[in-house]
């Protein structure tokens, strides 16, 4: 005996019976009652959601002897073969486009529909799948379906309505279809078993809708499925449907083994859950389909941890018992630590996808959740076992203060709590100030902080300039190069409560090069580090000009001494040279069009009042001359790349603003009636005076050329004629 399936003994036929589809039933049945229906209408949605169905509804709605109307009679000739046991109508013709999708079909469809119908009042045009439909095929009904006769009707069902021709799709009346929810499709399924006769065990049709996936024709089915696999227990005529049969069906995750590998994370005991997590493999479950059921057994938990007692109401087919059990588990868990371990879950269940080995990612999920549950037991008691050490630690912390009062004698009061012994100790930088040693402080400093980083009391400008040279030493082990450059540099002032210090620089050029290109490893980068190991703050910068005669270990040109701090065996470019010192002052003065100016970018104001705000001094030479060559040029061809300092030992490296070196070698062929300019050995170019600018006046020529007083000036040379020039060719 074959049986009728499930999903076709309890198809729906009249819109009434429909479940989930509110948004197309109530519209339709609006429109049939005021008999405003259209010629064409799209239904759309996922599969088995009752597309087809609703259209056989409503063409039992269109033919109905009492119709149209909203409710067939079915007792009409047209109701009785549109019904489920029913064979069909001629007047209604269902196509399956998938295979009937080309122009071909379209043509005999034009002609089938020009003929009136047998016997009902509409002819209508089924057509599902209708997104397998080709272009050439849509364009062949095109003008049928824009412009029907009055006796034809077409329903279109797909379940890809953007595959739709749009010239098909704008002359329809488009109603979407939706999955049906879980509350909805769980009372209708336990009204049908109800029907049947069938007994289902508690739990059995939770996972029959959640397999189903919200289409009532898969649900049917597999529920069919279970119940056609079931048998009836001894001495009893009732099917019953096992939950463990319909757990090993349909492939979830056994409720008893769910709750023991749950119980092992929330207690963090690993030795109970991978032997859990064993007999999930070894029974040969899918470990994807484990995880999705632990993520929504976790779900289950945080609503519940979230909602409380009113959680029944959200888990719809849970039994009162299940629900204290995971108010049980979601208690153990935690709220926080609940949405931690449904992260690390989802994240699991996404890396699964594809992968080679999803055991091994299984058993490493459930190793992060356990290590993030002993992380957390262990952090719990923390601030108690902190509070004891922190009290201890307090009560020594002013025996270090006694020698630090013993070597200021000026502080007679003892030091009985730490906020007494803090006022010798910032008072103890200003003796050394006075005393001509300064091995007293630096005695006691190790005995009252053995750690260098941290400060010895206020740290002031003063002392800055004092552990100079000790924090150079530091920076010279970090890094040779920003060693260069920070020796040309020297500290003006120090703000103590911004920890803002302002550095001199002698030009622009050495406050960008001492910024950096890279942030984190730059020389500003580790002069800061050198500056906190030295004296334990980390200090902010603002560059400033350097004061006249304030740059260290630069010779003045008057030849005064230099200043007390050992200097380096090579200078940085940037601190200048005698050379271009006894050049800049042995100069003549160079005319305004002479030398023209080169912009320099502004520098940003100084927020602090005290700076100066004179450009930066680089040499004795005119503001032009200084101007353009201390403002930064953009590279050209044949230029001297100065812009890394020199290495150490070298000497004669020459200064970043001087001109490159002379070849005495290279004499231009003068012609015999001008007499040769006057040269100097490049050893005495720097200690003579170059030659005296001879002005030209515009005459010469008819034509001012701006930029030869220079060359006259730097090569000694003379302009003797004007020549144009002719390009070569082939006969000269």
């Amino acid at each position: 005996m074959v049986t009728t399936a499930l999903y076709r003994r309890y198809r729906p036929e009249a819109f009434g019976e429909m479940i989930g589809q509110s948004q197309v039933t109530d519209p339709l049945m609006t429109a049939l009652r005021g008999d405003r229906v259209g010629h064409a209408y799209l239904f759309s949605g996922p599969r088995g959601c009752g597309k087809t169905t609703s259209a056989r509804i409503l063409a039992r709605c269109l033919n109905c002897a009492e119709g149209p109307t909203d409710t067939p009679c079915g007792t009409c000739p047209s109701c009785v073969e549109l019904s489920r046991a029913g064979g069909g109508s001629l007047d209604v013709v269902e196509i399956d486009a998938a295979s009937h999708n080309g122009v071909d079909d379209a043509r005999d469809l034009r002609e089938r529909a020009t003929f009136a119908p047998s016997r009902d009042r509409y002819k209508i045009f089924i057509l599902d799948e209708a997104h397998m439909v080709t272009p050439q095929g849509f364009n062949a009904l095109l003008k049928l379906v824009e412009e029907p006769p009055e006796h034809v009707k077409f329903i279109f069902a797909t379940t890809e309505p953007e595959k739709v021709l749009g010239t098909i799709r704008s002359r329809t009346h488009h109603y979407p279809f939706r999955l049906v929810p879980p509350a909805a499709m769980l009372e209708y399924v336990e009204k049908l078993c109800a029907e049947e006769g069938v007994v289902v065990e508690q739990g059995v049709l939770p996972l029959v809708v959640r397999a189903g996936g919200g289409s009532p024709r898969d649900t049917l089915s597999l529920l069919d499925q279970l119940i056609a696999g079931s048998d009836s227990p001894a001495g009893s005529e009732t099917v019953t449907v096992g939950y463990a049969r319909a757990v090993a069906l349909l492939g979830y995750t056994h409720a008893a083994l769910l709750d023991e590998i749950v119980d092992a994370l929330a207690a963090g005991d690993a030795a109970a859950a991978f032997p859990a997590i064993d007999r999930v493999v070894q029974t040969g479950q899918d470990p994807r389909r484990f995880v999705d059921d632990l993520l929504e057994r976790l779900r289950d938990l945080i609503v519940i941890a979230a909602v409380g007692a009113g959680a029944s109401a959200v888990l719809r087919g849970v039994a009162e018992d299940d629900l204290e059990r995971m108010r049980r588990q979601a208690e153990e868990f935690g709220a926080a630590r609940l949405s931690r371990t449904a992260d690390v879950v989802s994240a699991a269940l996404d890396d699964m996808s594809g992968a080679t080995s999803p055991r091994l990612h299984l058993e490493l999920m459930v190793a992060r959740v356990l290590s993030a549950a002993t992380q957390t037991s262990a952090a719990a008691p923390a601030p108690e076992r902190a509070s004891a050490p922190v009290s201890a630690a307090a009560a020594p912390a002013p025996t270090p203060a006694p020698p630090v009062v013993t070597a200021a004698p000026p502080t007679p009061a003892p030091a009985p709590a730490p906020a007494p012994a803090a006022a010798p100790a910032a008072e103890t930088p200003a003796a050394p100030a006075s005393a001509p040693s300064a091995t007293e402080p630096t005695a006691s400093a190790p005995e009252a902080a053995p750690a260098p980083a941290v400060p010895q009391g206020p740290v002031t400008v003063e002392r800055i300039r004092k552990v100079w040279p000790a924090v150079l030493t530091r920076l010279e082990g970090i890094s040779r190069t920003s060693w260069l450059l920070a020796t040309a540099v020297q500290p003006l002032a120090y703000d103590t409560d911004t920890e803002v210090l302002t550095l001199g620089f002698t030009s622009q050029h050495d406050v960008a090069k001492f910024k950096g290109t890279t942030p984190g490893s730059g020389p500003s980068d580790h002069l800061r580090s050198a500056i906190e190991q030295e004296l334990g703050v980390r200090v902010k910068y603002l560059p400033a000009p350097m004061p006249a005669g304030g740059a260290p270990r630069q010779p003045a040109s008057n030849g005064s001494a230099a200043p007390a701090d050992p200097a380096p065996a090579s200078e940085p470019a940037s601190a200048g040279s005698p050379r271009s010192q006894v050049r800049g002052a042995s100069a003549p003065a160079v005319t305004e069009w002479a030398v023209a100016p080169i912009p320099t970018t502004p520098e940003p104001a100084s927020p602090r009042p005290a700076a100066p705000s004179s450009p930066l001094p680089v040499d004795e030479e005119p503001e032009e001359v200084e101007a353009a060559a201390s403002a930064p040029s953009p590279p050209s061809d044949g230029a001297v790349d100065r812009d890394e300092p020199p290495l150490p030992g070298d000497d004669e490296a020459p200064a970043f603003d001087d001109e490159p070196p002379y070849d005495p070698s290279y004499e231009p062929p003068m012609p015999p009636h001008a007499p040769a300019a006057p040269r100097s050995a490049p050893a005495q170019r720097v200690a003579t005076v170059p030659p005296v600018v001879i002005e030209r006046s515009p005459s010469v020529g008819g034509v001012q050329r701006y930029g030869e007083a220079v060359i006259r000036q730097v090569l000694g040379a003379t302009f003797l004629r004007e020549e144009p020039y002719e390009p070569p060719t082939r006969f000269s």
